[in-house]
């Protein structure tokens, strides 16, 4: 990750950012009442908001799903504990269909998901940190991805993946549900959505860190 992906990143966030709270202060009442209502209607509906959250998770091995923003709004909707579950849960299992498919059909769906390039990262940082890449490229966009499938394609042992990446899944669901369960006690998505992109910007950062100093 050089200098000028985080530079990048970070006046992406700014930009979404400035989208946000923007209409935030100029229509901060009615935005506080929609957070509300949607609050009191999760209530009633948690089993399906669960599944929903969980499920677009699962799938983000796949599809290009903001997991970070999910794994906050599970926080936000279902509560500490169970939104923690749910974000875990769906991260897992994205984990595990991303270790089978690199496992058996290798690098060209590698290729298509996240590139030759994250691959090429991840080789080099693997060489360096080994398996715990996995661990602390979880909070990283495509970088988690990579290092998911990059683990099926090393065939490294199954034992140690899942306990890494569920340790580190765990670690990552507790902040995000904490983060999205604190902001719901003032009826407030903006600190929940902003805690979503700075997070894994903060990752960005360590990776960057790593690798000059692996460099």
């Amino acid at each position: 990750m050089n200098n000028a992906n985080i530079y990048r990143w970070s006046f992406l966030c700014a930009g979404i950012l400035a989208i946000i709270l923007v209409p935030y202060f100029l229509f901060g009442a009615q935005i506080e009442a929609w957070t509300e209502a949607m609050l009191r209607s999760a209530e009633h509906q948690s089993g399906w908001v669960a599944l929903v959250l969980s499920s677009l998770l699962a799938v983000d091995i796949l599809v290009p799903v903001p997991s970070s923003l999910v794994s906050t709004a599970a926080g936000f909707l279902l509560g500490f504990v169970p939104g923690t579950v749910a974000s875990w849960i769906g991260m897992t299992v994205s984990c595990i269909a991303g270790y089978y498919l690199g496992a058996k059909l290798g690098c060209p769906v590698a290729n298509q998901v996240v590139g030759s390039v994250e691959l090429g990262r991840l080789q080099a940082m693997h060489h360096h940190f080994g398996d715990w890449v996995i661990v602390v490229s979880r909070p990283v966009p495509v970088l988690a991805e990579a290092s998911v499938l990059f683990a099926g394609i090393s065939h490294m042992p199954l034992y140690r993946f899942l306990l890494l990446s569920t340790l580190s899944n765990l670690g990552i669901s507790v902040v995000y549900a904490t983060v999205g369960a604190f902001s719901a006690t003032s009826s407030s998505f903006l600190l929940a959505f902003a805690a979503s992109i700075l997070v894994p910007l903060a990752g960005m950062m360590v990776m960057s860190r790593l690798e000059k100093s692996a460099g």
